[in-house]
């Protein structure tokens, strides 16, 4: 596995699994939200987003943390040789959003870009409670749109996110 997209509800552990993976098999971790906000929160227009996103997978190995379906799912799906979704219930996405805007204030993280502080955001919450009802049949689509023939790896526990981590090695990075 070189090229590899992780999906999931704000909060799922997508971030975490992204970059656990890219320090085991020794790959760079493109952060779509990195590559989307900028200071302030604001949104990239659309074509930028879309040739930073092209920019970011333009080599041949990467981790994608995240689908921005409607954006730039499309482009990572076409080069993308495995996708991991990460569906966790609900409330413990709920959860992980609450305690990171919590605690995580004063602390940098690779996955949010400069100037774009952690907080707390309703709009956040309410997409993360519609995920499986809204986001994730909208990521389904493009994926048997733009990337049927990609294997899907489906995590539901942090049992299923531990077996994969041990699953993966590098002798698999080149296959």
């Amino acid at each position: 596995m070189r090229r590899i997209i992780v999906v999931g509800s704000q909060g799922s552990g997508k971030t975490s699994l992204a970059r656990k993976l890219g320090q085991k098999l020794g790959l760079p971790v493109v952060h779509l939200d990195v590559l989307y906000w900028r200071p302030g929160w604001k949104a990239s227009d659309t074509a930028s987003f879309r040739a930073r996103v092209t920019d970011a997978i333009a080599g041949d190995a990467w981790i994608v943390d995240g689908s921005f379906s409607g954006l730039g799912f499309d482009l990572t799906l076409a080069r993308a040789e495995t996708l991991v979704v990460i569906d966790r219930p609900r409330w413990l996405c709920q959860w992980r959003i609450l305690l990171r805007s919590a605690f995580d204030r004063s602390t940098s993280r690779p996955d949010l870009p400069e100037g774009c502080p952690e907080q707390f955001d309703w709009k956040l919450m309410r997409e993360a409670w519609r995920y499986n009802s809204e986001r994730a049949p909208v990521i389904e689509a493009e994926r048997m749109q733009y990337g049927a023939d990609v294997p899907v790896v489906r995590l539901s526990s942090d049992r299923d996110v531990q077996d994969f981590l041990d699953s993966v090695s590098l002798d698999q990075k080149g296959s």
